[in-house]
């Protein structure tokens, strides 16, 4: 398996996630969010078969965004004179594994390949978290690749935001 950019002349393959607005994100958004440089999407192929894909978009935590407890916590991640009032951050915008790839450890090596990716290729800009507003089914799935809820209290929606520390990756 090669994870590859989806580029504007990529030809699609069928992509069935089990989820419909996912299905459609890839199927027909995401070479124009690319075009427009909104996001940026990556395959996950297997010998010309669609395994699945993630998109990735900038972002920030910002202090205004979360409660007062949970930015305490993450001024503390920084010392006192680099205290700002949001911290970079990318975030995943999309992140699906094909049906019949489901449940057999694909999407957590996948997101360890990410994290990995991010870490390593940072050459122009850089920033400190990984975010992704998840599904509410799909809490599970980042909690156990270390990501935390942001603010645990929130309870709207059908998604909820999390993160994840870039620094406590050990490469």
């Amino acid at each position: 398996m090669k994870i590859i950019p989806l580029t504007s002349d990529y030809e699609m393959k069928s992509f069935n996630c089990g989820d419909a607005e996912l299905d459609g994100f890839l199927l027909h958004d995401a070479k124009a969010f690319d075009e427009k440089r909104l996001a940026k999407t990556f395959l996950l192929d297997d010998n010309d078969v669609l395994v699945g894909y993630f998109s990735l978009f900038n972002d920030k935590i910002a202090k205004q965004d979360v409660s007062k407890a949970v930015w305490r916590k993450i001024k503390k991640l920084f010392p006192h004179s680099k205290h700002f009032g949001s911290y970079p951050a990318v975030k995943i915008g999309r992140f699906a594994i094909s049906i019949h790839y489901q449940s057999q450890g694909i999407g957590n090596d996948l997101m360890s390949e990410l994290k990995y990716r991010l870490r390593q290729e940072c050459g122009y800009s850089t920033f400190r978290f990984l975010t992704v507003d998840a599904y509410l089914e799909a809490i599970p799935f980042y909690e156990r690749n270390g990501f935390k809820r942001l603010d645990p209290e929130e309870m709207t929606g059908n998604t909820r935001a999390m993160f994840f520390d870039m620094l406590q990756l050990d490469f």
